[in-house]
Parts: C-alpha cells; structure tokens; sequence
C-alpha cells in the first residue's frame, strides 16, 4: 500500500465568511462551522457543516481543472453503477468542480466509517473484492481528460523521474535517474494489457469500514488510466514482513527476502472476482515492478544510488526472474 502522505495535509487556511460565500452556491443549507482534516491527502481538506449535515470540502493544491474533471467525472460514473465511494455534490447550475482563488475544489458527501490501519482478513477480502470490482466497472469506460491526469505506463514514469532528477541536480540524482531508465527499458508491457481506472493509492486512511465491514473507496486524487492490474500489483507484496524501507540494509544482497503466501492468496482472492487474462498473469512481473519504479520516484531522494530500497527489490525480482515469479504466484 502506498506510504505517500503529506506531512501537513491543510496548506490553504479558509475562514467562515469564505465558507458561507462558497455554500452560497449550492443547496446544502446554511453554513454552521467546519473542521480541518489533518491526514489523508496532499490537498487541503476539511469538513463542513450545514443545517443539512456533514460534508467534505476539498481544496486541490496542485491539480489542473482537467485533472479534477478527469476525477469528478470518474466517481459520478462509478455511482451510477452503485460504486462504494462518495458522491458529488453539484451546485445550483449542475456542476461538480467549483473555482475558489483560482483553484479548483469539490464538496463531497460524508460517509460514516472508521479507517482500519490492521483489518482483520475477513475485512481484506471484502477490500480485494471491491478493488477487483473497481477494476471490471471501468475496464469499458472513457475517462474524460485522461491526458491531464498522470497515467502509470513507462512514458510516464520516465518524465517524472527526469523532473525529479533535475529537481534535485546532485551526481546521485543523475546516476539514479540512468539506473531508473534502464531499468524501465527491460519491462516488458505489451499493448495488447487490458487497461481501465486504477485508485492507486491504498493507505489505510483512503478505505473506510463501518460495524465491521467494508463501507467505501475514497480519495481518488491519483487515481489514473493505466494497466488493469496494476493496483493488484500495489496490493501484493511477496517480500517478507522484516523486509522494508526502514530495514532493507539490514540484509545482505542475495539474501533470500521473499515469501509469497501473502502475495498469493490476495492475487487468488482478486482472481475469483475479475479472472485474469493470460498476458495480465505473464506480465504481472512487469507490472509489479512498474510499481517499484513509482515508489522510486515519490521517494527518489532517498538513498544511495549504489544501493537502495527500490533497487534492491528490483535486484531480487530480476534474479529470481519472471516464469519463476509466476510459478510462485499462478503454480
């Protein structure tokens, strides 16, 4: 699951006046207070309350109008086909997206729930059920301003990597950015991968369960047109528990770090609601690693080019080699 959090998630500070000037244009009753959400997101969110009730107001830091249109018109589709996720709510001339200071916000609607950052295994199926879901309801579907949005495929990877290369201008950010490149010209991606919406972004605070049980997906601010497995890929991890960002350089290069069961169980979990192609299982390698490669962007200044957490699961990943990564997933 994805680590991307913001330090300070409310960076525009609003007062009551400005609320009660934005409520203005919709039909949600009076404006009687509102509440910072301090974690979840890289934009600034708080929620709000009305005579009407609760709602959630977000403010989009560093998105384009485009990418929020791509975003709003995405989850009015996925509620037309009864998605778990919140709706939007339109102001008095029809719209979702509305223009504050010159950046784009939406007003969501609140869904009651707790964020679990340990489910319990009944809790993660319905979860793998529902990400599954998500991925058969938007395998036909044409999201609007696809090209605001960054959508995870190589091209993409390597243009935000240069951007963060240049971004930081050190030697290790040159020579990281050479090995990324590299690396990226070995995947293999044919066209011919099923495509559709992916979330992109499963921290525990974007999943909501109320009494138990699964209650919504929220938060599809990175939420893009890319591979259909590749959130299946963001699920997985075939590494063991002792083996992560914080630990990695306690082992050695060739160290044996891999434990599949986890990763095994939730690809057949996620296969028993939308069957994988062939080519989705032959090239789920490829995908996964795909994934590594975007978490070495978020995080590409960390650590040495000689040796870092990315590359050392990419090294372990190519050694072990992609029909044996498929035996041990599919056999």
């Amino acid at each position: 699951m994805s680590g991307k959090m913001a330090a300070m998630a409310v960076k525009t500070t609003f007062s009551a006046q400005e609320f009660r000037e934005i409520l203005s244009y919709y039909n949600l009753g009076e404006y009687q207070g509102f509440t910072p959400i301090s974690h979840g997101s890289v934009q600034t969110n708080f929620f709000l309350q009305t005579t009407q009730g609760r709602f959630v107001f977000r403010y989009y830091e560093n998105r384009s109008i485009g990418s929020v249109l791509f975003e709003s018109h995405l989850i009015q589709y996925l509620k037309g086909q009864q998605y778990p996720c919140p709706a939007l709510l339109l102001n008095r001339q029809g719209e979702a997206v509305g223009i504050y200071r010159e950046k784009p916000y939406i007003i969501f609607e609140f869904i009651e729930g707790q964020h679990l950052e340990y489910p319990d295994e009944m809790q993660k199926r319905q979860f793998i059920q529902e990400v599954a879901q998500l991925q058969n309801i938007t395998r036909d579907y044409q999201p609007v301003n696809k090209d605001d949005r960054w959508n995870y495929d190589i091209d993409c990877g390597r243009k935000l990597a240069r951007q963060a290369a240049q971004r930081i201008d050190t030697t290790n950010a040159r020579e990281k950015l050479a090995w990324f490149e590299h690396t990226l010209s070995q995947l293999q991606l044919p066209a011919s991968l099923p495509r559709g919406i992916c979330h992109c972004d499963f921290h525990f605070s974007n999943i909501l369960f109320k009494d138990g049980n699964f209650a919504a997906l929220i938060d599809f601010d990175d939420a893009n047109y890319t591979f259909l497995t590749y959130d299946l890929a963001t699920l997985i991890n075939p590494f063991i528990p002792a083996f992560d960002w914080d630990s990695w350089s306690d082992f050695k290069p060739g160290d044996n770090i891999f434990d599949f069961s986890a990763a095994r169980e939730t690809v057949l979990e996620y296969n028993s609601y939308r069957p994988l192609s062939p080519d989705e299982k032959q090239y789920l390698f490829d995908v996964f690693k795909l994934s590594i490669m975007f978490d070495c962007v978020w995080y590409f200044e960390r650590g040495n080019v000689s040796d870092f957490f990315e590359k050392r699961k990419i090294d372990a990943l190519n050694n072990l080699g992609r029909d044996a990564f498929y035996q041990e997933i599919f056999g």
